[in-house]
């Protein structure tokens, strides 16, 4: 069998490691120079860095496993870094249930009452309770408006901007339920985990191609499909497309039926600029900003979680944004961009200066955010497309939950498991 696979990210390059260990000729297609698809690091130094913040949790369990598998497992780093809100100025933490009681915006009895709701999403089991709600309803329901208008609401607007009022309850859920306060981190970064990955795939025979953007997928006679691409054409039994739904539609035979159902939705575009300071900012690893007036959704000190030692005493903040790809800022340069941002870092610490700032990066990419409402669950594609044997397998399809490495390898190993029990047919959705 052989199996061409768009995307050299965690779900790509684990379902081509599963299926070349049961004897299959793999190819990866990937656009980028290098590994890792959104988790993907850049040098800092003599070590990497993710271009957008990652870490992981105590419930990602497909993804601990595959590197205690690879043999990273022992670099993996547990801590409880302060994660907390932005409220009037001033640093709350929300995450457990004594921070909660503690959160001084509210008085006390409102604090209970958010506490509480908070707690039946965390430990309700499933998610199907809440599908056809918003997160806006229920919390201004259930929460009550004063807390939903202080600590909730300025997040859901600062990720999804007008989409905010339309986000389900679900997605919600998921942050909630599925989140640990211990974090986790990779030594040296996640960039190890993809370059292992991707070592493993070509001692086992599979074929990697980097900076190569399929162009098309077409049907050949006998069932063979075709991909086009700019390194020329590839020919193979079955396709596996890990891009995001609406780019693989562009790329395949049209299906106006399946189009119309599954090319839908909207995903926001990701953007980090990302500054190295003499000095630290705060003392907090993860900062939400719920205060107005900020240009930025969060900030993220890293080096507040692995020490500034592992990038030769650098201090490492991200600063986050998830917004329209028609915003304004991905158009934007980076000396644009430090100019804009860089004196609201004043209104956090009053003692920073621009002369703290020894190096800066930026990044952005396009559909890292899925906008998740109550109708998504009915515009999920099934993996199986009436192409035969073409197959999508993509972040739209880990509903509640609307991305992360642990569950883009869970999906690789589940539809692995399938591909072969299905001996090369049809797999059972």
């Amino acid at each position: 069998m052989e199996t061409i696979i768009l995307g050299a990210g965690a779900l790509g390059l684990t379902l081509g490691m599963r299926l070349a260990v049961q004897g299959e000729h793999v190819t990866i297609i990937e656009r980028e120079a290098h590994p890792g698809g959104l988790a993907a690091g850049f040098p800092v130094g003599d070590i990497t860095l993710e271009k957008f913040y990652h870490h992981i949790f105590r419930t990602d369990k497909a993804l601990i496993a595959l590197l205690n598998d690879i043999g990273l497992g022992d670099d993996l780093v547990w801590g409880s870094p302060n994660t907390s809100s932005l409220v009037g100025g001033k640093a709350y933490r929300l995450d457990g249930a004594l921070p909660v009681l503690r959160f001084s915006p509210l008085p006390p009895l409102k604090r209970v009452r958010m506490g509480a709701a908070l707690a039946a999403l965390k430990y309700t089991p499933t998610h199907r309770f809440f599908e056809r709600t918003t997160a806006d309803a229920w919390m201004r329901r259930w929460m009550g408006l004063l807390a939903y208008e202080v600590a909730w609401k300025p997040l859901l607007v600062g990720k999804f901007g007008a989409f905010a009022p339309n986000i389900s309850l679900a997605w919600f859920w998921a942050r909630l339920h599925c989140r640990t306060p211990q974090l986790g981190y990779l030594r040296g970064g996640f960039q190890r985990l993809y370059d292992r990955l991707a070592e493993i795939d070509a001692a086992l025979g599979t074929q990697l191609y980097f900076e190569t953007t399929a162009t098309a997928i077409r049907q050949r006679r006998g069932g063979q499909l075709t991909v086009a691409t700019t390194a020329g054409e590839l020919h193979a039994d079955r396709v596996i497309s890990t891009l995001p739904t609406r780019l693989t539609l562009r790329l395949m035979p049209t299906v106006p039926t399946f189009m119309r159902k599954y090319d839908w939705g909207t995903a926001l575009g990701a953007h980090c600029l990302i500054i190295a300071l003499d000095r630290p900012l705060t003392d907090i690893y993860w900062l939400n900003i719920n205060d107005s007036g900020y240009p930025f959704l969060a900030l993220v000190e890293h080096t507040n979680f692995i020490p500034p030692s592992a990038y030769g005493g650098r201090h490492l903040v991200y600063l986050g944004n998830y917004l329209p790809m028609t915003h304004p800022l991905f158009k934007k340069s980076k000396e644009e961009v430090l100019e804009e941002f860089l004196p609201h870092l004043k209104r956090i610490n009053p003692a920073f200066d621009a002369s703290w700032v020894t190096e800066s990066w930026m990044f952005a990419a396009p559909y890292a955010q899925p906008v998740v409402t109550p109708e998504f669950p009915k515009h999920i594609p099934p993996h199986e497309t009436p192409i035969p044997n073409l197959y999508l397998a993509n972040m739209f399809q880990i509903y509640p939950e609307d991305r992360g490495q642990n569950y883009a390898i869970a999906m690789a190993n589940r539809l692995a498991q399938r591909l072969m029990a299905a001996g090369g047919g049809k797999i059972d959705e």
